[in-house]
């Protein structure tokens, strides 16, 4: 599970949840996303059993970006302890999560499997969450793997003028 290696304080206070994401709102690396509509924590188990059902569903291929990291944590004291006596000990780690914010990116897979896999993921999350994918020429071209051919310049040799000629 994720974690940070180490903190320069082990307890932080809960925080505010108020507010929209202002960075990580966009889709930087793949094609597909997942994206918040409302705020929360998602735990570093919620975030693993989120990426496992991911790579489930598209078995191989593709690739995987996951956007936000744990580095929250929580913590919790022992079932009938009194008052007083400190804080508890750290029992989990979270990631803050605010709306807008993309929780998980996928490329190099159709948009079908795709749409598939993230709703799998959106299952495992806490929050409300919604599928989102950059403009449809960018995913065809990547998902296609070919490369887009340049238009071929021909000289009229009649008039001296060029005409762009487009191979399909």
């Amino acid at each position: 599970m994720l974690m940070p290696k180490n903190v320069k304080y082990r307890r932080q206070h809960r925080g505010r949840r108020s507010g929209v994401a202002t960075r990580g709102n966009y889709i930087a690396f793949g094609d597909f996303a997942i994206q918040a509509t409302e705020a929360g924590w998602i735990t570093s188990r919620q975030i693993e059993s989120a990426r496992r059902a991911i790579r489930g569903h598209v078995k191989r291929g593709g690739q995987l970006w996951i956007r936000v990291f744990p580095d929250k944590p929580v913590t919790q004291k022992p079932a009938e302890t009194r008052m007083g006596s400190g804080k508890g000990a750290v029992e989990f780690w979270v990631a803050v999560v605010k709306p807008g914010r993309i929780l998980f990116e996928m490329s190099g897979v159709a948009p079908e499997i795709a749409e598939e896999a993230m709703r799998r993921a959106r299952m495992k999350l806490p929050m409300a969450t919604k599928f989102i994918q950059r403009e449809a020429e960018v995913i065809s071209q990547a998902v296609a793997d070919k490369p887009v051919a340049a238009p071929v310049v021909e000289e009229d040799n009649s008039i001296g003028e060029e005409v762009i000629v487009e191979e399909l």
